[in-house]
């Protein structure tokens, strides 16, 4: 991993990604993958995506066991306990990617913009309040019937939580500033697998 820059390994994901949808995954020894990495493992890159089955990070960019870290919760946000992990991935191991992954239809973020109250989940959902605040200027109800409108919003959460590597973490930030890490935002089409990389 010492010859893997943060743009080689964005390029690594969108060619992984390619495969996936164009049916061309490699072959891959699994087993003999597991005992490569039993002594120890050096991801390239770090996925934060949401749990929905539909999106299996290790899948949808065609990657092996030990390739990259993967963090999933409903909604793809950021919290301290991820920001830890996400820190020990990149400053510890040495990580040269984050890639914050969104996706369409997402559920948790149909809960959010309808204010659903559910158990623990309703903490989990406020923290994409902010994300549904920040969509002013679209159309139609502000909840999940408009399909525009969760769009949006599932793409200025990416955003927000891209934004908020770097601030909420002076570990993160600090390598970004001398170019060793890269943190970039994406969505998923759950219709197609395809992913489109944010600017």
């Amino acid at each position: 991993m010492t010859e893997m820059t943060p743009l080689s390994a964005l390029t690594a994901l969108k060619e992984g990604n390619a495969r996936f949808v164009n049916g061309e995954m490699q072959k891959r020894d699994l087993m003999s993958q597991v005992q490569a990495t039993a002594g120890g493992q050096s991801p390239y890159a770090v996925i934060l995506g949401c749990i929905d089955s539909r999106v299996p990070p290790e899948l949808v960019f065609d990657q092996g066991i030990g390739d990259i870290f993967t963090a999933r919760i409903a909604g793809n946000f950021v919290n301290t306990d991820l920001l830890g992990s996400i820190e020990f991935a990149t400053k510890v191991v040495g990580s040269k990617l984050v890639l914050v992954l969104g996706h369409s239809r997402c559920g948790a973020v149909c809960g959010a913009c309808d204010g659903v109250e559910l158990g623990n989940l309703t903490a989990t959902l406020a923290n994409l309040q902010s994300a549904v605040d920040a969509v002013q200027n679209v159309e139609g109800p502000r909840d999940s019937t408009n399909a525009e409108f969760v769009k949006q919003v599932a793409e200025e959460n990416v955003r927000q939580n891209v934004q908020a590597m770097t601030v909420r973490s002076e570990v993160m930030s600090d390598l970004v500033a001398k170019g060793e890490l890269a943190i970039v935002g994406a969505m998923h089409d759950v219709a197609t697998g395809r992913v489109t990389f944010m600017d």
